[in-house]
């Protein structure tokens, strides 16, 4: 059997909660202790109860919080490429096999859906286009 981590992050909704990992006891059975839980959302770790972290608890943790984030963002954009996917097969299926009733049910909901998202996209890229004309009004957000 490989050598178990020192610490186990139990993935949470926003976050985690955060366990020390210990094989050192005298049934040599894994035990979990509870240590923190993290909020991923705002940063914030709260140590479980009365316990004190430790540099090296804070450290893991640190860790742990910045790998998830890339993890989450790469998700994100993976999602997002999916979705341009899943827009030419909705595309391909409205033209080829879709029933009038398969459209009527579905076309309002997609189009309001298509026109939130095409009005987001043309107002970010027209504030990326103005951001790097020169003299050009620099609006914050």
């Amino acid at each position: 059997m490989s050598e178990l981590p020192e610490y186990y992050f139990r993935v949470r909704e926003n976050g985690a909660a955060v366990y020390r990992v210990d094989t050192e006891n005298r049934q040599r059975r894994i035990e979990m202790t509870e240590i923190a839980v993290i909020n991923i959302k705002n940063g914030k770790v709260k140590p479980h109860g009365s316990h004190v972290l430790t540099p090296s608890e804070n450290q893991a943790i640190a860790r742990w919080m910045a790998d998830r984030e890339a993890l989450l963002a790469r998700r994100d954009l993976d999602d997002i490429h999916r979705t341009v996917d899943h827009l030419n097969l909705t595309a391909q299926w409205a033209q080829s096999r879709a029933s009038d009733a398969d459209l009527d049910d579905v076309t309002d909901r997609l189009l309001m859906a298509m026109h939130d998202l095409r009005s987001v996209l043309v107002r970010k890229k027209a504030d990326r286009l103005m951001k790097g004309q020169p003299g050009a009004d620099q609006r914050g957000e």
